[in-house]
């Protein structure tokens, strides 16, 4: 097709020519024709710019939409790529047996190999800036509303008036004076002893005669203190004043906390003492007390003297956020009421009966389901995010997209990503180091280990009964899922596998450990020996009717 250009030159070309009346009749013939041709040539043009201008619009809108998702996943990549850089080993060098064996009993492994913090948000602030992701919030406030609603329904029902004791709460929750009073000297000792003992190692390492000598005596102490100070004293006032529950789980879940806390700032920084040196001593800066105390409250067990920040505070997202931790509150209350008491509370104690344990199982794997997505939702989500931004900590990656995962391996990695990364830290790593990295494996299982004893004794102190549910479910199926649906399982099945098992788990915690409960109030021993605590109650408990004096919602 002739463009716009070569459709007027042709015309200029035939106007100056002598024309005979013959002619003048073709030519005027001949310029209708032309004037048509490029008029048509102007439209198809014009459309042709249009069309042009429309792909182009097109091109610019698929292209920001690229970028996005290019930077997404480039900053995704990245954050995984420094990450695993702590654990990438340098180039081989070749060493004698005798000098490898030296370097690496020799060889501690550095602050700047362990965790890198940077600025980023936690993933699901990013994922309710959708709309549809922020629809399943408003689902479970809905069923939270429909909870409510049917409680007071029930409650007018019974009682003939509504019923807003709380009297649930008020029992786990009781004698708050005095789990502030504890937590308020575990605190203190935390902040003074610690640091102190710290300081005067430091101190006179490098020149004391005997630096193994002053590091076993100094070392001993604060062994002493993790032990006596932070392990014994807190759980003997839980035991011997015979807190309710909820209290319970505040002092010994701070006392496992501190505990953490305190192992990663003396392991951190010990390192830095040993490596510098001996002519250097006082120029080697140690940890100001005030980059401690904010270690002690930042949320991460991981010691840095500093961290990314942010430049200023948004009262109100702390505000939103300690409400949202209020609300699951409420919400577990409701759970625990509707779905959770009434069903175990009537339930006839007998010997060990099949059919009724495979019910209970079953009943209870949605209040455990909602129980477990509340604790996610509260603590590492609002909990970890409220301190997070009174502290201005810029690194907000408490979780992972666990959800997602397609293996249990995976699954561990991102559920608690804040204690993860201590266990791989100083429990994982630390092994291969003491092991010369021989025994990849069995440090695994000392990682199971030790997680899977924590967790039991953390249960057992709470509940006031030893019941080891949680710890043969870590030990025996998470240690098994662990190596069947490794990361090399990938598909939605295996997706749909992990949540169908983590279903049936928190079903068999709830039940069995309900059970439990009401065996230890229903069948009371005045002086119970040492295989009467360790042997559950509900096996032996045999009574068709609760007493009168435990009917009540507790």
């Amino acid at each position: 097709m002739a463009s716009e250009a070569d459709l007027t030159l042709r015309c200029r070309r035939l106007l100056p020519m002598p024309n005979s009346p013959e002619q003048e009749g073709m030519m005027g013939d001949r310029g209708i024709r032309e004037r048509h041709i490029t008029t048509n040539g102007k439209m198809e043009v014009e459309q042709i710019i249009s069309r042009k201008l429309h792909l182009k619009r097109a091109a610019e809108h698929l292209k920001s939409n690229l970028m996005k998702q290019l930077d997404s996943h480039v900053n995704d990549f990245m954050d995984c790529l420094i990450e695993e850089s702590g654990c990438l080993e340098p180039a081989p060098v070749l060493l004698s047996d005798k000098e490898s064996r030296k370097l690496s009993k020799q060889s501690r492994t550095p602050a700047s190999q362990g965790k890198v913090f940077m600025t980023r948000r936690s993933l699901l602030d990013e994922l309710f800036e959708v709309n549809h992701i922020r629809t399943i919030y408003h689902m479970f406030i809905a069923l939270l509303i429909l909870f409510i609603f049917s409680t007071l329904v029930v409650d007018f029902i019974d009682e003939g008036r509504l019923v807003l004791d709380f009297d649930l709460l008020v029992f786990a929750f009781g004698q708050l004076p005095l789990v502030v009073c504890t937590w308020l000297c575990m605190f203190v000792s935390v902040l003074v002893v610690p640091y102190s003992l710290f300081h005067l190692w430091a101190s006179r390492y490098q020149t004391c005669s005997h630096p193994a000598l002053w590091s076993g005596l100094l070392g001993s102490g604060f062994m002493l203190y993790q032990g006596l100070g932070l392990g014994f004293l807190p759980t003997s006032v839980v035991l011997r004043n015979g807190l309710p529950p909820a209290s319970r789980f505040i002092i010994i879940m701070e006392q496992v906390r501190l505990m953490m806390k305190v192992h990663s700032f003396i392991r951190e920084n010990v390192p830095r003492v040993l490596s510098a040196p001996k002519d250097k001593t006082n120029s080697l800066v140690l940890p100001q007390l005030t980059q401690y105390l904010y270690f002690l409250f930042a949320p991460t067990l991981i010691y840095r003297d500093h961290y990314p920040r942010n430049p200023f505070i948004r009262w109100s997202y702390v505000a939103t956020k300690f409400s949202q931790v209020l609300g699951c509150l409420f919400y577990a209350y409701y759970v625990f009421v509707r779905l959770c008491i009434p069903q175990f509370r009537s339930i006839s104690m007998q010997l060990f009966d099949l059919r009724a344990m495979v019910l209970c199982v079953f009943n209870s794997i949605l209040p455990g389901v909602l129980v477990l997505f509340l604790a996610f939702f509260a603590f590492l989500h609002c909990w970890l995010n409220a301190f997070a931004e009174m502290l201005r900590f810029g690194d907000r990656k408490f979780y992972k997209d666990w959800w997602n995962s397609t293996s249990f391996a995976n699954y561990y990695r991102t559920w608690n990503v804040v204690v993860h990364d201590w266990l791989y830290y100083y429990v994982y790593r630390d092994f291969l180091w003491v092991t010369e990295k021989r025994f990849r494996t069995g440090a695994m299982l000392f990682v199971f280990t030790v997680s899977a004893v924590v967790h039991e004794y953390i249960l057992a102190i709470c509940f006031g009964f030893f019941y080891p549910v949680l710890f043969c479910l870590f030990m025996c199926f998470g240690m098994m899922f662990n190596f069947i649906l490794h990361d090399r399982r990938k598909g939605p099945i295996w997706n749909i596998i992990m949540w169908t098992s983590l279903f049936l788990g928190q079903g068999v915690i709830i039940c069995l450990y309900s059970q439990e409960w009401y065996a230890q109030r229903y069948c009371p021993i005045q002086e119970p020996s040492f295989l009467d605590l360790l042997r559950p109650r509900s096996w032996t408990c045999h009574l068709t009717k609760p007493h009168a004096e435990h009917s009540g919602r507790s």
